[in-house]
């Protein structure tokens, strides 16, 4: 059986936020990452923001991931960078793939 907090919060559920607080930053960062070395061009063909806005949006996902935490109170900014960083992986990321491999048959 778990041991409990003061609060009755088991160390398993507490150890299953730590992990998923700190497995969100690497996310983030790879977000960063690939749009530092996409080109400038390819934003624009694939029809989303510039590059300059999504290096600012992944930067500041990236930081508000580093600063805030899932359990703290300022999660609403940790979720804020979390939803930020999966937007641009889920939706910029692939369209940026597609236009500069285009279309394959």
């Amino acid at each position: 059986m778990d041991r409990t907090y003061a609060d009755g919060v088991p160390d398993s559920a507490l150890l299953i936020l730590k992990v998923i607080d700190w497995a969100a930053v690497p996310v983030a960062a790879f977000a960063l990452i690939h749009a530092l070395l996409q080109r400038p061009d390819a934003y624009s063909a694939a029809e989303r923001l510039t590059k300059p806005a999504w290096v600012g949006i992944t930067a500041g996902a990236t930081a508000a991931l580093l600063l805030f935490s899932f359990a703290g109170t300022g999660w609403i900014f940790w979720m804020a960078g979390l939803v930020a960083a999966l937007v641009y992986i889920v939706d910029v990321r692939p369209r940026l793939i597609e236009v500069q491999r285009g279309q394959r048959w």
